[in-house]
């Protein structure tokens, strides 16, 4: 990345030059200006937020970088960092990456040069290096549902494996064996994992070879993560397997549209076909049946990743940490013994 002295250079000015142009101070020729401005514009120099807002002393703003903010799951992570910066006297920005690296780089750099304070971000396209990049930009950043090795301290994380492995394992001890897999068609790693947490729990019970081993053998789907996606997936199943008795989703929106597709071609949920989702959504409790799911502690963990990147924007101590939590089986009605 470009640095203050790399514009000076380039545009034919003192280092004090270009950082009188930064502050808009009115001593500055135009004309030094435009050249000024034409360099960084050049170099894709992006002046170090924090320094800028320990110079001017103005009032921090908070950052949050999330996939999509019409998703109810990030909409509820929004909401608790949201309330964690207004007890702090602190304001919100918000920004969109929808899964895609340049959308998640677009939105961390138009936050940056806004000069948040902080920024926590939900990154699932960006790599390892870009986003150490970053966070050596903005010390106070913080990642949530993300382990990034050297900033481990600065990582609020789920362990997605254990959640899907514990929602399998639950449906075999219920006597399930015919257990497909609703999940979502996004290459990130939740997906992976979630995935692999799948197929490993029917491999310790010995299900390996029965179902979930192979895609072609109809027991696995993926669609969009949202009830569209979980209507779609189930029905591509059904089309070729109707032999389920049981249904893990990706999250609970899948799950949602799972059951309503199900319902629709005349099966009964438990009696006939049992599902469990992930997340713990608030759909999850007032769905008919009840969900079971697994809990996803978002409001816990955005809470925290909020008062970590705070505390480092203030140089104050942070919070005892967790940083990694762990899942939970929430047990409802729409599991039942086969």
């Amino acid at each position: 990345m470009a640095t203050i002295k790399d514009v000076a250079k380039h545009a034919g000015v003192s280092v004090a030059t270009v950082s009188r142009v930064l502050n808009s101070s009115p001593q500055t020729r135009p004309d030094t200006v435009s050249l000024v401005k034409q360099a960084m514009a050049t170099l894709g120099y992006r002046p170090n937020a924090a320094a800028r807002t320990l110079v001017s002393k103005k009032s921090l703003t908070i950052g949050v970088v999330v996939a999509d903010v019409s998703d109810p799951f990030f909409g509820t992570l929004v909401k608790q960092v949201d309330t964690i910066a207004h007890q702090r006297g602190h304001q919100l920005l918000i920004g969109n990456g929808y899964h895609d690296a340049e959308r998640e780089k677009q939105a961390i750099e138009s936050l940056i040069q806004n000069q948040v304070g902080a920024l926590i971000v939900h990154s699932k396209a960006l790599d390892d290096d870009t986003l150490r990049a970053y966070a050596a930009e903005l010390p106070a950043m913080v990642f949530i549902n993300r382990l990034i090795e050297g900033l481990e301290d600065q990582c609020v994380y789920l362990d997605n494996y254990r959640g899907a492995f514990l929602a399998t394992e639950h449906l075999i001890q219920l006597g399930h064996s015919r257990i497909a897999y609703i999940g979502s068609d996004h290459c990130i790693e939740d997906t992976q994992q979630r995935e692999r947490g799948y197929r490993d729990a029917l491999i310790a019970h010995d299900l390996g070879k029965h179902s979930g081993s192979d895609t072609t053998q109809g027991w696995m789907a993926f669609a969009p993560p949202n009830e569209q996606g979980g209507e779609t997936a189930i029905k591509a199943l059904l089309s070729h397997n109707e032999h389920i008795s049981a249904v893990f989703c990706y999250n609970d929106g899948m799950a949602v549209g799972v059951i309503t597709a199900l319902i629709d071609r005349g099966f009964q949920i438990p009696e006939d076909v049992s599902v469990i989702g992930f997340d713990d959504s608030l759909v999850a409790r007032y769905l008919h049946p009840k969900l079971s799911t697994v809990r996803y502690p978002i409001a816990e963990m955005a809470t925290e990743a909020a008062e970590i990147a705070i505390a480092r924007l203030l140089n104050s101590e942070a919070p005892t940490r967790n940083g990694s939590y762990q899942p939970v089986l929430i047990k409802r009605d729409s599991v039942k013994h086969k």
